[in-house]
């Protein structure tokens, strides 16, 4: 594990956080159980289960786009409860890069405009822009793609593509969803390889998978079961 010695608050950090759908009816459904998880800045760790878990409402806390029924969460030291609608938008854009399955690119956009595309909701100029779009692509080694359309990209380079997009705004973590789900294996491998050398320059990475292949390459393992998180002892 490659965490970072500072003083800096956990990236992630919730108490005894809880998700209940329908409560207090016959149809009940305890998604999160009181999960306590703390990620520091430089970690690369995964968090696995098989659908219904609860795994992906677990993402859907740390990214926050849900809300939890109670318990707490921190993201890089701010208390999301505290936070309305607008600020919770800021706080996804400034502290948290998505990386998804189906790699989310426009395809009417070459690689560096939708690299750029945060940027622009950030207000940042165009000629700015184009220049931090540019660093992005070569930090994950497709600087000679930059004017090519998702659609003469391989899988593989689409994702690292949409891993750039999620560097942009330079964030404390990267939240990845299945994130090699639609790649072979090789090319996997690859992604991975790139996660890991993020991982050793500073970066933050969490991946959500149900792949215990994926999930061996990262430092620490958390198994999601009936909404509760249990770490993974990781084998040699």
């Amino acid at each position: 594990m490659n965490t970072v010695a500072t003083s800096n608050p956990p990236v992630i950090l919730t108490r005894a956080l809880s998700k209940i759908y329908n409560a207090g009816t016959e149809a009940e459904v305890v998604a999160l159980d009181h999960v306590d998880l703390r990620i520091e800045h430089g970690d690369f760790v995964a968090i696995m289960g098989p659908s219904g878990s609860g795994k992906s409402t677990l993402m859907n806390m740390i990214g926050c786009l849900d809300t939890p029924t109670s318990g707490t969460y921190e993201c890089d030291g701010i208390d999301v409860s505290t936070l309305d609608a607008e600020e919770l938008a800021v706080l996804r854009c400034d502290k948290i890069g998505f990386v998804f399955q189906g790699f989310n690119l426009l395809p009417r956009m070459d690689a560096l405009d939708n690299v750029a595309m945060p940027l622009a909701y950030a207000r940042v100029p165009s000629h700015e822009r184009r220049i931090r779009a540019q660093e992005a692509l070569a930090e994950v080694g497709l600087s000679e793609r930059g004017h090519h359309r998702p659609n003469e990209l391989s899988g593989g380079q689409q994702q690292r593509v949409a891993i750039a997009r999620a560097l942009i705004n330079k964030p404390p973590v990267l939240l990845a969803d299945e994130p090699t789900g639609a790649l072979d294996s090789k090319t996997s491998e690859e992604i991975l390889a790139l996660f890991k050398r993020l991982r050793d320059e500073g970066h933050t990475v969490v991946l959500i998978t149900h792949d215990p292949n994926v999930a061996a390459h990262t430092d620490r393992v958390y198994a999601m079961r009936d909404g509760q998180l249990h770490e993974q002892e990781k084998t040699a």
